[in-house]
C-alpha cells in the first residue's frame, strides 16, 4: 500500500468507531508503567476522554519537545538504565517475568521505535493494514534478536542505531509521498518495514550482547523478553492510535499532517547525526 493510497482511505476519513474502541484504562495502564508524570490533568484519574481531548493538540508539540530533548541530550536509542543493566548482568538461570518486563520497559521508554511506528501506521486507518504492518515490524525485529544473541552476531551499536534513525527518516518520507515524486514510483511500504524490523532486531541484539547476560537460561529469558517487547510495543501502539483517532476527527490533521512528518524526519536525521558522531568520536 503506498502513501497515497493510504492518505484515501475508503469509507471517509477516521476510522469506524467499534474499530477505534480501546480499553478506558489502557491510558493509565501505559501512564503508569513508565512512571510518566500526568499531575497536568489535576488530581482527579486519568481518563480515557481527557487524554484524548490533550493528546491530539499536543502531539506536534510532542514531537517537537521531543526533538529540543535529543538536542540537548545523548541519543541512545537503545540505552539500558543502570540499574536494569545490573540486574541483567548478575541474575542466572530461568527469569520469565522480569525479562518480559525489562522487554515491554524497553519498547515503551524506546523512543525510536516509537516513532518509526508513529510513522508506519500515520496513513492507516484500517485495522487490518494497521495489523498486518506492526506484524511486519515485529517479525523482523524478533528475528533478528533472537538469532543476533543465539549466534552472539552483533553490530556496532552506532553504526545500528544510525540505520534505525535513517529508517524513521524513510517513514517520514514515505509518509509525504516523496518517493513517488523522486523515483516516479512508490517502493514496497511492507519490504521496507520488514527490513527496517530486521534493523531494530539488530539494535536490541546488540545491546543484550553488550550485557554478557548469562547462558544458564539464556533461551527462555530471550523469548521472555521478546515477548515483553512485544507487549510493549502493544501498549505504545495503543497510545499512538488514541493520539490518532481523535486527531484525525479534527480539521487540524489535514493542515498539520505534513509538518508532522517533517518534524519525524528531522528527529531521524538527528538521530542518524548522533549516532554517527558518536562512532567516530567515541
Amino acid at each position: 500500500m503506498g502513501a497515497a493510497a493510504q492518505r484515501r482511505p475508503h469509507g471517509g476519513r477516521g476510522v469506524p468507531a467499534r474499530q477505534a474502541a480501546a480499553p478506558r484504562k489502557l491510558s493509565s495502564l501505559i501512564a503508569a508503567f513508565v512512571r510518566l508524570d500526568l499531575s497536568c490533568f489535576g488530581p482527579e484519574p486519568v481518563n480515557l476522554s481527557t487524554l484524548g481531548a490533550w493528546l491530539p493538540r499536543h502531539l506536534l508539540g510532542a514531537l517537537i519537545l521531543a526533538a529540543a530533548l535529543l538536542a540537548g541530550g545523548e541519543a541512545a536509542a537503545h540505552a539500558v538504565s543502570e540499574g536494569d543493566r545490573g540486574y541483567i548482568q548478575e541474575i542466572t538461570g530461568v527469569n520469565i517475568i522480569p525479562f518480559v518486563y525489562l522487554g515491554a520497559k524497553h519498547m515503551v521508554t524506546g523512543y525510536d521505535h516509537i516513532l518509526f511506528l508513529l510513522g508506519v501506521i500515520f496513513f492507516l486507518y484500517r485495522l487490518k493494514h494497521i495489523g498486518i504492518y506492526v506484524s511486519l515490524f515485529a517479525l523482523g525485529h524478533s528475528v533478528t534478536m533472537l538469532l543476533g544473541v543465539s549466534f552472539n552476531v552483533g553490530i556496532n551499536s552506532y553504526i545500528i542505531d544510525a540505520i534505525i534513525g535513517l529508517s524513521v527518516v524513510y517513514k517520514a518520507l514515505d509518509n509525504m509521498g516523496t518517493f513517488r515524486r523522486w523515483l516516479g514510483f512508490q517502493p514496497n511500504t511492507k519490504a521496507a518495514t520488514l527490513l527496517f524490523g530486521f534493523c531494530h532486531g539488530f539494535g536490541l541484539s546488540t545491546k543484550i550482547i553488550e550485557y554478557n547476560i548469562s547462558p544458564d537460561g539464556l533461551l527462555p529469558n530471550l523469548l521472555a523478553f521478546n515477548v515483553g517487547v512485544e507487549i510493549g510495543q502493544l501498549l505504545a501502539l495503543g497510545a499512538i492510535l488514541i493520539a490518532m483517532t481523535y486527531w484525525r476527527r479534527t480539521s487540524s490533521f489535514q493542515r498539520h499532517a505534513y509538518f508532522a512528518n517533517v518534524v519525524m524526519m528531522t528527529l531521524g536525521f538527528m538521530l542518524f547525526g548522533y549516532q554517527v558522531t558518536g562512532y567516530f568520536v567515541v
